[in-house]
């Protein structure tokens, strides 16, 4: 995920020296060239205190009807990012903001907000530990409570990073180790039905092998097609073994949506093709042909015409694909001459540029991720819900809404390169799992429009 206190970096990966991180005072990262600044103190942690809860909205907690599956899908995301960075530390998510010791609170608190819809990451790398080894034993219990208490997971096979053995997504055998990961999974739960094979592949792709931050920690076109063109071709693969057990999986690809602005006259053509760029993805995923330009980048960066051709044959799945598009106040950025980025807020905003990007695949929407600050996050919540309306109002078939995450984060203000214990105020509830304003607004939020349906006309994939 990226969220309001990061701020990606878009000039080109080979080419230019790596841009460092500034935080300014609403949290967003700007680029300069000074080294990594220091992140805000870390605040005190939490007491650990019996848990603040909204009231029950429910007297009982039942399995999912079906029904209830023709409903729009209100969602919320628990942060479970675990990229290896410098030092080969292992960043972990679930276990910074205490999710290993408290996932039975979180689980309930997802139902205590009305939601049914939950995307969720089992941590990969504790539980694949090897070919075709594997230990669920922590899976196994969130899994049956999640069944439990009626909740629907949208399953994050692969979140920023991979389990040791497979080292990085430089790897050439990832993907058909994937495979036997996603089959393994849907063997083990066959009930679940909804899965994000690989999150943010674009996100992925930039920090990983362009900006030189997490995992392989390359910055080079070759690095980065490379990353991309794995994680895809691994996403596929993982598609094919879930459906061979499941006829009626579907995948929600969570994608972070971009803009890139020209900072100046000489920078037009560089925005330009950014904007093209960001794409790349997607179009691999979805079997949607690059522009020229894009594929001849694509050819002098390590891909072959024969893995091209090969993408371009798996347009079948998009009938099982919904596209996931994730927005923050950090997703558009203004390049300057000098190659660095600064954030440019919310200049077009979620509905031009999930326009963009519905215009480009004609494929039904889920709003997959998206938060502020605590300052901010009432405000965002109701701007993000009034683009996405206005969207599904003029034809846009956008079939969900997502707030990422439940809980507070940590060190996002670095980008996760700094583990330092920062706490990031963007979730639902603070780490002590108390609820914020903003909870309190999406579950009324959630409440108000309980009944807005989605058209099973248009996904019959959605209601079959």
């Amino acid at each position: 995920m990226t969220t309001d206190v990061t701020n990606q970096r878009v000039g080109p990966a080979a080419s230019e020296s790596e841009a460092a991180v500034q935080v300014d005072n609403d949290g967003r990262r700007q680029g300069s060239r000074a080294p990594l600044s220091s992140p805000p103190p870390v605040p005190a942690s939490p007491p650990r205190k019996r848990p603040a809860r909204l009231a029950p909205l429910t007297p009982s907690l039942r399995i999912t009807e079906p029904a209830d599956m023709l409903k729009f899908m209100f969602a919320v995301g628990i942060e479970c990012s675990y990229p290896i960075i410098a030092g080969n530390q292992r960043v972990d998510q679930l276990r910074d903001t205490g999710h290993y010791e408290m996932w039975q609170t979180d689980l309930r608190l997802v139902r205590e907000l009305g939601l049914r819809y939950l995307r969720y990451g089992p941590p990969v790398y504790r539980i694949w530990t090897g070919p075709g080894q594997y230990d669920w034993s922590f899976t196994d219990l969130v899994m049956h409570e999640m069944r439990r208490l009626g909740i629907v997971p949208i399953i994050d096979l692969i979140h920023f990073g991979l389990p040791d053995f497979l080292h990085d997504f430089q790897n050439p055998d990832y993907p058909t180790h994937f495979a036997d990961y996603a089959r393994a999974f849907a063997e083990r739960y066959p009930w679940v039905r909804y899965y994000t094979p690989v999150n943010e592949i674009y996100v992925t792709a930039q920090f990983s092998a362009a900006f030189g931050w997490w995992n392989e920690r390359l910055m080079s076109d070759t690095a980065f097609v490379t990353n991309i063109k794995h994680n895809c071709k691994a996403a596929i693969l993982a598609m094919r073994a879930i459906l061979d057990l499941r006829p009626d999986a579907i995948f929600v690809f969570s994608e972070s949506t971009e803009y890139v602005h020209p900072g100046s006259p000489d920078m037009v053509a560089r925005a330009l093709f950014m904007n093209e760029r960001r794409f790349l993805s997607l179009d691999l995923l979805f079997g949607h042909d690059v522009t020229a330009t894009m594929y001849r980048y694509l050819l002098s960066s390590g891909m072959s015409a024969e893995e091209y051709e090969w993408f371009r044959q798996q347009r079948d799945l998009r009938t099982h694909c919904i596209m996931g598009t994730d927005y923050y106040i950090t997703n558009e950025h203004v390049i300057r001459s000098d190659g660095t980025s600064i954030g440019a807020g919310d200049v077009y905003g979620y509905y031009v540029i999930t326009r963009q990007y519905f215009e480009r695949y004609r494929m039904p929407v889920m709003h997959t991720e998206t938060n502020r600050t605590a300052k901010h996050a009432v405000e965002w919540l109701w701007k993000e819900w009034m683009n996405l309306l206005r969207l599904r109002e003029d034809g846009v078939p956008i079939v969900g809404f997502t707030w990422f995450g439940l809980v507070d984060m940590k060190d996002w203000d670095t980008a996760l390169t700094k583990m330092r214990g920062t706490v990031n105020p963007v979730g639902l509830y603070t780490l002590g799992r108390k609820p914020r304003k903003v909870a309190r607004e999406y579950r009324r939020l959630v409440e108000e429009y309980s009944t807005l349906p989605i058209s099973s006309s248009k996904f019959p994939i959605l209601t079959a």
